[in-house]
């Protein structure tokens, strides 16, 4: 994964042959609509054929392998990118990871992440080409979830499977569990805790990951707490976000929608300012707005930041719109701001008109209406592929949180 602002591209033609640009730890990646990048693992020149298709090239110790993935991009001709990575990792396979836990996005500094987004790296490789793997066998997971989930429960579920580790898991703890008794939070993470090796946690209470990473012995993963946050899916976002534009520092980021609520977007404001030169634009329902804490924190970190309620304006100038839902869960019985706030700003064809080719579209799922479903074939949609990339990040904590890096 890339994050570096250090850039190198050539335009490709058929039956082409450049010189390797491609050094260890760098990232090539062609983009491409009606041609087809090929780079053997002893050859340096890229060859063309035909055959619309995405290709990235990883770097190994001695060569480069190529792997294919369909991936259509309205481009003109094809453009090629040798992206650098930052500093490779200097951690040593086997030590210890620096964080007991993860509980909220402020915890990660760039060296970590750019650390972690190569572990995701190798983690994709490993659930493409060996679903075998066996490097959490013996380990197992307790996912202990107070609200409802689909994509972070069952990607965690995956990922430790995938590793060769074992689950327990609860999907409503609020009403299956001892909690619907009146038991503790923290009578029950002493129970779990005794069963397992981890445990991955979403409560409906902002602070709850906190109380519980307080009390057990074993590490906790925060699966997102109220309106507090959540750190994974910022880390699957941030990552997906290097993948689909090639950078992190120097773009510009729409957050659109539920931005009281939404705690993804919290955290992905936290990581963002990580990052050099990023601009982040805030569009909601006033009854919605983004808090104040996170304006400040963006401020003390020199991260510009607008406030706008033209989404059409922003989304012309953005590298990504970040839809978000309206979440009618967090509006207890006020149906009527619930009402105000829904349907407000839609991502809809008229949306992607203005939108740069090179953009995308990202959404935390689950959508309602805030995105059209006639926008999904548009390949800026990435949607659906920023949830597959939760498997690769949750793959990388798990292993690291248990047996280190």
């Amino acid at each position: 994964m890339a994050s570096s602002s250090s850039l190198t591209s050539c335009t490709l033609h058929r039956d082409m042959s450049v010189p390797r640009v491609i050094k260890c730890h760098k990232e090539f990646i062609c983009y491409q609509s009606s041609l087809l990048c090929k780079q053997s693992v002893h050859s340096t020149s890229i060859s063309v054929s035909d055959g619309p298709t995405y290709l990235r090239f990883f770097p190994t110790e001695k060569a480069l392998v190529w792997e294919q993935t369909r991936k259509f991009l309205p481009r003109n001709g094809s453009r090629c990118h040798a992206l650098d990575f930052e500093n490779p990792s200097s951690f040593s396979v086997g030590e210890k990871f620096q964080l007991d836990d993860v509980i909220e996005a402020q915890q990660f500094d760039r060296k970590i992440l750019n650390a972690i987004f190569e572990v995701a790296h190798e983690m994709e490789k490993i659930e493409k080409n060996s679903p075998g793997s066996q490097i959490l066998k013996g380990y197992l997971m307790a996912t202990l979830f107070y609200e409802p989930s689909t994509r972070t429960r069952l990607s965690f579920e995956s990922a430790m499977k995938r590793l060769g580790g074992e689950v327990l898991t609860t999907e409503n703890a609020r009403e299956f569990s001892s909690a619907a008794k009146g038991e503790t939070l923290e009578d029950t993470i002493r129970t779990v805790e005794g069963y397992s090796d981890i445990i991955v946690m979403r409560h409906f209470e902002s602070g709850a990951a906190k109380r519980a990473a307080a009390t057990a012995n074993i590490p906790i993963i925060n699966a997102g707490d109220g309106p507090g946050q959540h750190p994974t899916q910022a880390l699957l976002d941030v990552y997906t976000i290097g993948r689909e534009i090639g950078k992190l520092d120097g773009i510009k980021v729409g957050l659109v929608g539920d931005l009281t609520n939404g705690r993804t977007v919290r955290s992905l404001a936290y990581l963002l300012a990580k990052y050099q030169d990023v601009t982040i634009y805030f569009v909601s329902p006033d009854v919605v707005k983004m808090k104040d804490d996170i304006k400040d924190y963006l401020t003390s970190k020199g991260v510009e930041w607008e406030e706008s309620n033209d989404l059409m304006e922003v989304a012309s100038k953005c590298d990504v719109v970040y839809q978000t839902r309206i979440q009618r869960e967090r509006f207890g019985e006020r149906i009527d701001l619930y009402e105000e706030a829904r349907g407000k700003y839609i991502v809809d064809r008229d949306v992607l008109s203005v939108m740069q080719k090179h953009a995308v579209i990202m959404h935390p799922l689950p959508r309602l209406d805030e995105i059209t479903v006639d926008v999904d074939a548009d390949p800026r949609a990435a949607y659906f592929r920023q949830a597959k990339n939760g498997l690769y990040i949750r793959m990388a904590l798990l292993k690291l949180l248990l047996v280190g890096w």
